[in-house]
């Protein structure tokens, strides 16, 4: 008999992760290696890369890392070099991310220009890079993180509603010119969660209230609530998805 558990195996796949090493991207890598995928992380700093492959090691996790800085092209090149006749990559997880929390007639070129870097270039860089022999192969999947302002703006945060627009957009270039070799793209716009990015937040019982009453739902986001989307948009499940940004936010923005 056939078993739908099976759609969701992702045991022969292996997932690189960028900004795997906290927040949202490693609860997406933890979710992925849960489902049984073999995972590779990115991010900068090697020792919080060490501590977050672990921590996945502690959950019978098969993780390793590739230290590289994403914000520029020297570094997005080394990573893809190390890369490349090392490890077969099946998912590709775009989750790094900064946000800079300025008002908009303080916001820098070079802190704008930094925002896109990490937002935009690398997910497009990493993609063009990779997909090619996913393509080969006849499958592969690209997911990438968007936010509640790929839909809104929100005060003080310009460049990166801006990038997080821009993702939207990517994830539906990225569907179209992959789709039809067998790789979809798909992107998850998370609401509010407890990450490193919103500290400040969770550190305010009454903002984290107001935001719980935002929602359909009532509360605000656990980490493991991007477990199933995370899982369902890299397996198989998903095949005939593509193009797609699916928010996982509570009901954020239907409300």
């Amino acid at each position: 008999m056939f078993r739908l558990a099976r759609l969701f195996d992702l045991s022969e796949r292996t997932a690189l992760v960028t900004g795997g090493n906290s927040g949202i991207g490693h609860e997406i890598a933890r979710a992925l290696g849960l489902a049984g995928a073999s995972l590779v992380l990115v991010a900068r700093r090697e020792p919080e890369l060490v501590a977050a492959v672990d921590k996945l090691h502690t959950d019978g996790i098969n993780a390793d890392f590739v230290a590289g800085d994403l914000s520029t092209t020297e570094g997005l090149s080394a990573i893809i070099a190390g890369l490349k006749g090392q490890r077969r990559i099946d998912i590709l997880v775009n989750a790094a991310g900064m946000n800079f929390s300025q008002p908009f007639e303080e916001v820098t070129a070079e802190a704008f220009d930094l925002h896109l870097a990490v937002h935009l270039r690398a997910p497009f860089l990493l993609t063009q890079a990779l997909a090619p022999a996913m393509a080969e192969r006849g499958w592969g999947r690209v997911l990438n993180v968007a936010a509640l302002q790929s839909f809104r703006a929100f005060p003080d945060s310009t460049a990166y509603s801006v990038a997080k627009g821009g993702i939207v957009q990517l994830t539906r270039a990225i569907a179209e010119a992959w789709s039809g070799r067998g790789i979809t793209c798909n992107a998850i716009a998370p609401g509010f969660f407890p990450t490193p990015l919103t500290q400040a937040i969770f550190d305010d019982e009454e903002r984290v209230a107001r935001k719980a009453v935002q929602t359909a739902i009532g509360r605000t986001g656990r980490l493991e609530d991007l477990h199933g989307a995370a899982v369902f948009l890299a397996s198989e499940a998903s095949a005939y998805v593509t193009g797609q940004t699916i928010a996982v936010d509570g009901g954020f923005t239907a409300k």
